[in-house]
């Protein structure tokens, strides 16, 4: 079966932060419709290189590719920086990223907060955004909750809001940047749900995830970073059930004892 086109291409990144060295040249490949999780212990580098996906982070040398384009730069190395502004607001707003912390505006209330961008980035008309927004708040199962402020509402609400504001602009790809890791595990699964759900429907997603039953439920393809490589790769089957690596099986054990 021919594998689809490539949403998002890693082709040799690196990533520093002055004298050290997060990301040390990794490549991964997102195809449309494919679920991609990284994992891999705290400061492996998975954070930073889906940061780096959606140019919120600067890398200092290798490709970012979107549907085949790759990413224009200026300077090199700790000078490097995206050439083009207006293809840097193109692929963020095709690369929605979810966050750990939610980051809604608590002075709008969660409606508000889900169809902001649509109208203020890609000036849709309000009404159709409004309409949008709703629909999204359903399907991630909180549309009774669209009067409400973020603070009115638990955790999940919150990062089920989240998802919804990421949904409603109708991205190419969702990134993940370890969606559950704030949330006690009652308040998890909620999130846990639409996850699942929106990998069921066939969308392109990169998600960085401590939750290893997550990676293996809805992965295509389960990435383990070790400080800033990729030290295995491949079905979640074959890494879950018969890694090869001596440090992802001392990750997996560590994982299934805490």
């Amino acid at each position: 079966m021919t594998t689809p086109a490539p949403v998002i291409e890693i082709q040799g990144l690196h990533k520093a932060y002055g004298a050290l060295e997060v990301l040390k040249g990794v490549d991964i490949t997102a195809p449309r419709g494919h679920v991609i999780s990284l994992i891999g212990s705290s400061g492996s580098g998975k954070s930073t290189l889906l940061r780096c996906c959606n140019l919120l982070e600067d890398s200092q040398e290798g490709e970012v590719i979107f549907k085949g384009e790759p990413v224009t730069w200026k300077g090199t190395g700790h000078n490097r920086r995206p050439a083009d502004a207006a293809q840097v607001l193109r692929i963020r707003t095709n690369l929605s990223m979810v966050f750990q912390q939610f980051n809604l505006w608590a002075h709008m209330t969660i409606l508000q907060n889900v169809m902001e961008a649509p109208v203020t980035v890609l000036r849709r008309d309000r009404d159709e955004a409004e309409k949008a927004a709703r629909g999204y708040l359903e399907k991630v199962g909180i549309g009774d909750k669209c009067d409400s402020y973020p603070a009115q509402l638990s955790g999940g609400q919150q990062q089920r809001a989240a998802i919804a504001r990421a949904l409603c602009m109708e991205p190419e790809a969702l990134l993940f940047d370890e969606p559950t890791s704030a949330l006690d595990p009652e308040l998890e699964q909620e999130v846990v749900r639409v996850i699942k759900d929106l990998a069921a429907e066939g969308r392109t997603m990169m998600i960085v995830t401590h939750d290893m039953k997550l990676a293996a439920d809805v992965s295509d393809h389960v990435v383990f970073l070790h400080q800033g490589l990729i030290e295995e790769q491949g079905a979640p089957a074959k890494l879950f059930g018969a890694p090869s690596s001596e440090r992802l099986r001392g990750f997996l054990s560590a994982t299934q004892a805490a």
